[in-house]
C-alpha cells in the first residue's frame, strides 16, 4: 500500500473527507457507492463496481434471483443442469 501524506481527521459523526485529488485519480463521483471493508488491520475504501458473485467479472452481468452473474458463469451453470 502505497502512503499518499494526506492526513484528515474523523469528524464526530464518523466521516472523512477523501481529498478531491483522490476521488479525481479512481473517478468517484458525488453519490457515488463506495465499498468499505477490512484487510488485516487496514480499513479499505474502494469504488463499488458489481460483479459476477462467482468470478468477479464485472462486464455482462445477468440478474438472477437478485444475484449478479457474468454470462460465462451463467453458460457453465446451465451446462451443469442439462
Amino acid at each position: 500500500m502505497k502512503s499518499t501524506g494526506i492526513v484528515r481527521k474523523m469528524d464526530e459523526l464518523g466521516r472523512v473527507v477523501i481529498p478531491i485529488e483522490i476521488r479525481n485519480q479512481f473517478n468517484i463521483a458525488e453519490k457515488d457507492p463506495v465499498e468499505i471493508y477490512v484487510d488485516g488491520s487496514s480499513i479499505v475504501i474502494k469504488k463499488y463496481e458489481p460483479n459476477c458473485i462467482f468470478c468477479g467479472n464485472t462486464e455482462s452481468l445477468i440478474n438472477y434471483n437478485d444475484k449478479l452473474i457474468c454470462e460465462e458463469c451463467s453458460k457453465k451453470i446451465s451446462k451443469l443442469v442439462e
